[in-house]
């Protein structure tokens, strides 16, 4: 559908269950999604936008749609600050909106995102990278329930020597409760990269995989549920037959 509505040149918002891609003219503006940390954790990360720059930008050019504009025309950041950080964030964003899933896939004609132009991209690019973190992912620990359970670190993860800085951060964070997501918004971090850092140290035995949940066993039908499948048309001995169940089960 992605690359439907770019040979069309839409423009608008393709929503999904974990997320949402903003195209102009068939092109990729902005990507955003719950599990990803947006533009401004990306930003404040670094330590060059302050919270409150954040909202100053958000409160006086949200309404236009051109937050982007007035980051860089304010002073707020540079322009190749912006780039880096909304690509960064739009690739990190389309990973999860792009996820298979069940759910529905909409599109709403028009509909634009507060943050303005900033670097459109290809949505075959987007596409293409979506596919290739995803193979990624695999290679490195084909067990993607990684990606949103709890992250429990394992007895030797109390000495992780081998493990590499960014490693040890994610280590220093893992305490059973918090999901990569929640990581990566705490260490303003691409939720991506968070992954892949859980994905190596879950390799590596420093923190637990989580083992899938077994299929419930199917519950037994009751008394009333083998009469009523007895017959489409029930009789009036049937009737009675039901009614015994039911008076037995009180």
């Amino acid at each position: 559908m992605l690359l439907r509505l770019a040979s069309e040149r839409a423009t608008g918002a393709l929503l999904r269950d974990r997320g949402t891609l903003y195209l102009v003219e068939g092109q990729v503006v902005h990507a955003e999604s719950p599990v990803a940390p947006g533009i401004d954790v990306m930003l404040s990360a670094t330590g060059r936008l302050r919270p409150d720059g954040w909202t100053q930008a958000i409160r006086e050019a949200g309404a236009d749609g051109a937050v982007g504009r007035y980051l860089v025309d304010s002073g707020l950041v540079s322009g190749g600050e912006l780039e880096i950080c909304h690509l960064g964030a739009l690739f990190d964003a389309a990973f999860f909106a792009l996820a298979p899933s069940s759910g529905p896939t909409r599109f709403r004609y028009g509909a634009a995102h507060w943050i303005g132009p900033v670097r459109p991209v290809a949505a075959e690019a987007v596409e293409r990278e979506t596919l290739r973190r995803r193979a990624l992912l695999d290679r490195l620990w084909a067990h993607p329930e990684t990606d949103t359970a709890p992250v429990v670190p394992s007895p030797r993860s109390a000495r992780p020597r081998t493990a590499a800085p960014r490693q040890r951060a994610v280590l220093d964070l893992a305490d059973g409760v918090r999901t990569p997501a929640d990581i990566a918004r705490a260490l303003g971090r691409p939720a991506f990269h968070t992954l892949i850092d859980v994905r190596r140290l879950a390799a590596a035995g420093l923190v637990e995989t989580p083992r899938p949940a077994a299929a419930a066993a199917p519950t037994p039908p009751s008394d009333v549920a083998r009469l009523m499948a007895m017959s489409a048309d029930p009789d009036v001995a049937l009737l009675r037959r039901l009614r015994d169940a039911l008076e037995a089960t009180l």
